[in-house]
């Protein structure tokens, strides 16, 4: 792969060639990414979106729109120390093509914005809570009406496939989804494959799946202008990442790994004294203890150890980057860039005890439950009376449950698959509260 086309400022519908020399230095084209995915009623969902404490009423519990936002902060600094150093490797990208630095963290922050925009309520569950409704329940009826590779998309319904068909789907005026560029879309790709085969190999690209059957012949156009290289089986699409995708998660992982460490702690949730040690164990290099010693409340005391921690990581991750950049560039780079880092057995130690005091405490796990229930429910309802009016078998109630969806939810596709993952898209694209509004409503319950 080669970064004059990894940069490619082309948007769906271009008839003609984008040049970043010839942009405008006051409102650049990546830039432009940025605002539409800001301004996008998708992204706006996010602020009542769980990230890690589900339906939280606590003022400083990160939502997934707090958590994009962090995220997308950390990667434009990712980004920027990147571009900077490239462009010092590879002189003719700014001295010929017109690239700058801040082109690298914009496509990154961009990309990072908007890498949580196709998660369903609930959390992660919410994405196993559709795919078990295929797997096992309701939903299993369809599958012999469905090819092998549709069907999986349901059943390991993906956050990352559906942002990827919110950020490319054409409707009615507005063709192109958001039309991003599609340097910006490649680096949102963490996993440029189908749903099939099944994670073939242990390389990070093949962990998870990156687009849904609806969207494939989106993504071939876009691997080709990017010139992403081609893996695995001819018979199946899979791809070499962008190299930026890499940044993207390295922003995703930093972020996780240390703000929701910090939730945890601020509710209590793990203990203060026991905490910062591991939080300390990560910064040993950086902390001024006598400034430390000074900070009187466990708030600041966490806030000043996740600042200098976060720029840890960012300094490790865009180190490791440079450092296996060409075999970045050539698709033989199979992890994640902190999976190599020297402070990996500190990130690990974190996780764990994030997993046993977070996200496996009782007030999570009853609120998952409860998000399973209401999308099961929902999702019996709404498959029914999409599939119902794909066949021309409406009941009265059908009708009456298609009214409920917005108009530009198109459930006259041309193939059951099509309509069954409308249901799905529509769902997944509700808030938690609204979710659970529309499950009390189809339950009778009014008030």
């Amino acid at each position: 792969m080669i970064w004059e086309q990894l940069l490619s400022l082309k948007r769906f519908g271009d008839t003609h060639k984008r040049l970043r020399k010839e942009q405008d230095e006051t409102r650049l084209g990546f830039e432009v990414d940025y605002d539409r995915v800001i301004f996008s009623s998708e992204f706006r969902s996010l602020q009542d979106k769980t990230q890690v404490i589900p339906l939280s009423e606590t003022d400083f519990v990160h939502t997934r729109l707090t958590h994009s936002l962090e995220v997308s902060v950390v990667g434009r600094s990712l980004g920027r120390k990147v571009g900077q150093k490239l462009l010092e490797k590879y002189p003719h990208l700014k001295d010929t093509l017109g690239y700058r630095a801040n082109d690298f963290g914009t496509i990154v922050a961009a990309a990072a914005l908007a890498h949580d925009i196709g998660n369903p309520p609930f959390g992660h569950s919410g994405e196993k809570a559709i795919g078990e409704f295929f797997k096992t329940g309701n939903g299993k009826q369809f599958k012999s009406q469905l090819t092998d590779k549709q069907y999986q998309d349901l059943c390991d319904f993906e956050g990352n496939a559906n942002g990827f068909k919110i950020l490319t789907e054409s409707r009615h005026g507005r063709e192109g989804g958001l039309r991003l560029s599609y340097a910006t879309l490649g680096a949102f790709m963490k996993y440029p494959k189908e749903s099939l085969p099944k994670k073939p190999t242990t390389h990070i690209a093949d962990k998870k799946y990156g687009f849904f059957q609806s969207e494939k012949e989106v993504f071939i156009d876009i691997a080709k202008e990017l010139g992403l290289i081609k893996r695995g089986n001819i018979k199946d699409l899979s791809f070499c990442r962008h190299p930026l995708a890499y940044l993207v998660e390295a922003a995703d992982d930093i972020c996780y790994t240390i703000i929701d460490f910090e939730d945890g702690i601020n509710l209590g949730l793990i203990q203060e004294e026991y905490a910062l040690e591991y939080l300390i164990n990560l910064v040993r290099d950086t902390i001024d203890i006598n400034k430390y010693n000074l900070l009187s409340n466990t708030q600041d005391r966490v806030s000043y150890l996740r600042a200098l921690a976060i720029n840890t990581l960012i300094n490790e991750a865009v180190e490791l980057f440079m450092t296996h950049e060409a075999d970045i560039l050539e698709g033989s780079f199979s992890k994640a860039l902190l999976d190599n880092s020297k402070y990996e057995a500190q990130i690990k130690d974190i996780i764990k005890l994030s997993i046993e005091n977070i996200y496996q405490s009782k007030d999570v796990i009853d609120k998952e439950i409860a998000g399973f229930k209401v999308i099961n429910e929902l999702l019996n309802i709404f498959t029914a009376s999409i599939s119902n009016n794909f066949l021309g078998e409406l009941s009265n109630f059908d009708r009456l449950v298609l009214k409920v969806l917005p108009k530009s939810l198109d459930i006259n596709k041309n193939t059951l698959y099509e309509n069954l993952l409308a249901s799905c898209f529509y769902v997944s694209k509700l808030s938690d509260k609204n979710a659970i509004l529309t499950y009390n409503k189809f339950k009778g319950n009014l008030l």
